[in-house]
């Protein structure tokens, strides 16, 4: 038996100690379980995107970021309404896009100006209503193969220039028909590296135009080259050529009564458009184009 301090008869005093021992019990509750739960969604709606970056087009990924990016109206901005009951109107406006017409760019795409509509249609000079391109796209189309039978019964008919046949070619384009006229090993439209023309050709030429001067269609000329170097590219080089020989076919339509004003475009590419790709020294790459363009507001403009 324990012994009471001092020897007095007095019972011990004996104190119990509670120790707690704190976040015991958190790894046995659920907040870790929600956070968890969070962090597993994020993931997955991470890995979803990815999919969908993935699996989509660019269109259908902009129709997505459209659908959740919606364009809102600036009511205020845009003079639509107003900050009292009626919009800022009184019961009885008929003005039903904002308190004053001019204060809404709105105003001018709804509301009706006049009723009745104006002699012409559609939107300005080439307007789609108005212009009726196929209708006159096969009108010209029905022109070209017209020239183009009438140039070669003309050719036929004179025995000084049917043996060019083979160097004459027509050929439709998007911008037009061409009308190709191609050297070749036993023939040179121009004189070699000149801008002179042969008198057959220039004949040629004349006959073409007398075709083309039965049409209203703009024309377009184009010359080429092979690729052939010159000695001394500062005094004469296959750009200068292929400009120099386009510039002297528009002169001799010009003096077969073609008007200046029929002439749209007169280039030279040099030998930067072969028509033979693989033999860019081939003679059949010199050339001069003639193009008879469609008429404006017709097809390709």
């Amino acid at each position: 038996m324990a012994r009471a301090p001092h020897g007095a008869n007095v019972p011990p005093k004996i104190i119990v100690k509670k120790i707690y021992i704190e976040g015991h019990g958190g790894h046995h509750g659920g907040a870790w379980k929600v956070a968890y739960a969070d962090f597993v969604t994020a993931m997955m709606a991470f890995f979803l995107l990815l999919w969908l970056l993935g699996a989509t087009t660019e269109k259908q990924r902009k129709g997505i970021a459209d659908y959740f990016a919606p364009t809102l109206i600036d009511n205020k901005s845009l003079g639509v309404g107003g900050i009292g009951p009626f919009g800022g109107e009184s019961i009885m406006s008929q003005n039903k896009l904002g308190p004053n017409a001019g204060q809404t760019s709105m105003q001018a795409i709804a509301t009706v100006v006049q009723s009745a509509g104006g002699t012409q249609q559609g939107f300005g000079p080439k307007g789609s209503l108005r212009s009726a391109p196929r209708e006159a796209m096969l009108e010209d189309q029905k022109n070209f193969a017209k020239l183009k039978r009438e140039v070669m019964a003309r050719m036929a008919k004179k025995a000084d220039i049917a043996k060019l046949s083979k160097h004459i070619r027509f050929t439709m384009t998007p911008e037009g028909m061409r009308i190709d006229l191609i050297d070749d090993a036993d023939y040179s439209m121009f004189a070699l590296g000149t801008t002179a023309l042969d008198t057959r050709a220039s004949e040629l030429i004349g006959t073409v135009a007398t075709g083309i001067a039965a049409t209203s269609n703009p024309i377009m000329i184009r010359g080429h080259t092979d690729s052939l170097p010159y000695g001394d590219p500062r005094a004469m080089n296959n750009w200068m050529l292929s400009s120099g020989r386009a510039e002297a076919t528009r002169r001799r339509l010009a003096l077969a009564g073609i008007p200046e004003a029929r002439f749209n475009r007169i280039e030279g590419v040099a030998d930067r458009e072969p028509m033979i790709s693989n033999a860019p020294g081939d003679p059949r790459n010199r050339r001069v184009a003639i193009t008879l363009l469609y008429r404006a507001g017709t097809f390709g403009s």
